[in-house]
C-alpha cells in the first residue's frame, strides 16, 4: 500500500485528465485551482515526470499522463461499480430476524401487503429466538420478545404479550369441563416452568399448585406449545391475540377471560445510526401504521373478576 499514491491525487488527476482543465477540474471536485495544481505536483513527484503539459487555456496529457489516465479512470470505474452493486444489494433486500410465533402467526401472513407497496424490494424472513448481532450478522431489523430493553439498540413496542391458558376443548370437556382456575391442574401443563403460571394462577387466586413437581418440558417457542396444546396435548399459556383463527375454529378454548401481562411484548428492534435507511424507515412505519389497526393488538388486559365462557365453549 506504500507504493500507491494518495487517492485524492489520484482524484484530481483523473478529472484533470478527462476535462484537459484545472479549473474545470477543481469546479468538478470541489476545490480551488491551487490545491488541484498541488496534488498534480504530488502525483508527478511519484510518477517520476510531469503527466500534464501546460497550455493558456488547457492542459495535455503527456507520453506518461497518457499511459496512466486510462488506468486510473478504469480503477475508479470499478471502485464506482462495486459500490453501485453493494448499495443495490443493500437497498433491494430487507432482511429480518423474527422469533417464530410473530413470524408465523402475524408476519407471514400480512407481509404480501408490504410487498406490494414496495415492489422492488426483496424481502427475507429468518425465525429465530438468539438475539442478532448487527455487528456481525447480516440482518437489517429484528423482532424480539422481551422488555424492550437492549443496550444500544433502538426498539419499538409491536404488541404487548398478554398471556392465559389455552386448551383444545374435547380436552377440557374430557375433565367434565374447565369451571375454575383449579380445574386445569387435573390436566397436563405444557411447560410448567414457564414463568407466566404462577402469575397466572396467583392473578387467579390459586396458591396452591404442583408445577415444580411436574415434568419440566419444554419445546423452545410458543407457536410449538400452542400446536401442542391444539393438538389436545395439554394446557399452555398463550398470547391469545395470535390465535384468534384457531379460538374461531374451535381448535384453542380460552377457559377464562382474564390475561395477565408482566411488561414483556414483542418488538422492533434496530441500531439507532440505521433509523434514516429508506428500506428500514418503509418497513417500521408500514408494521406501525398494520398493527394499530389489527383488531385486537390494543386491548387491555382482562381483570381476574371478568366472566368466563362456558366450558367447552369458544372465545371470538
Amino acid at each position: 500500500m506504500s507504493d500507491l499514491p494518495p487517492l485524492a491525487a489520484l482524484r484530481v488527476f483523473d478529472a484533470a485528465a478527462r476535462l484537459g482543465n484545472f479549473t474545470r477540474a477543481a469546479e468538478e471536485l470541489g476545490m480551488t485551482q491551487a490545491a488541484v495544481s498541488y496534488q498534480i505536483r504530488l502525483l508527478e513527484e511519484r510518477s517520476g515526470g510531469p503527466l500534464f503539459r501546460r497550455a493558456a487555456r488547457h492542459v495535455e496529457l503527456t507520453d506518461l499522463g497518457r499511459q496512466l489516465a486510462p488506468a486510473v479512470h478504469e480503477a475508479f470505474d470499478l471502485i464506482r461499480d462495486a459500490f453501485a452493486g453493494v448499495r443495490a444489494q443493500a437497498d433491494g433486500a430487507l432482511t429480518i430476524s423474527c422469533v417464530a410465533t410473530f413470524a408465523t402467526q402475524w408476519l407471514a401472513r400480512h407481509l404480501g401487503a408490504f410487498q406490494l407497496l414496495q415492489p422492488r424490494l426483496a424481502v427475507r424472513v429468518e425465525t429465530s429466538g438468539q438475539l442478532v448481532d448487527f455487528a456481525r450478522d447480516t440482518v437489517d431489523i429484528s423482532i424480539r420478545s422481551g422488555k424492550g430493553q437492549w443496550p444500544g439498540l433502538t426498539a419499538h413496542l409491536l404488541l404487548p404479550a398478554r398471556f392465559t391458558p389455552m386448551l383444545h376443548p374435547d380436552l377440557a370437556a374430557s375433565i367434565g369441563g374447565v369451571r375454575e382456575p383449579a380445574d386445569l391442574l387435573k390436566l397436563k401443563i405444557i411447560d410448567p416452568s414457564d414463568p407466566w403460571w404462577p402469575q397466572w394462577f396467583a392473578m387467579a387466586g390459586v396458591t396452591c399448585t404442583d408445577l415444580d413437581s411436574r415434568t419440566q418440558t419444554r419445546l423452545g417457542a410458543q407457536i410449538l406449545e400452542a400446536n401442542a396444546a391444539a393438538a389436545g396435548q395439554g394446557v399452555a399459556i398463550l398470547t391469545p391475540w395470535f390465535y384468534r383463527d384457531e379460538i374461531e375454529r374451535g381448535r384453542l378454548y380460552q377457559p377464562f377471560a382474564l390475561t395477565c401481562d408482566d411488561g414483556s411484548g414483542y418488538w422492533l428492534c434496530y441500531p439507532p445510526a440505521r433509523r434514516n435507511s429508506p428500506k428500514i424507515r418503509a418497513f417500521r412505519q408500514w408494521i406501525l401504521a398494520a398493527l394499530q389497526t389489527d383488531p385486537g393488538t390494543d386491548a387491555p388486559a382482562v381483570s381476574p373478576g371478568s366472566p368466563a365462557p362456558p366450558a367447552g365453549g369458544r372465545t371470538s
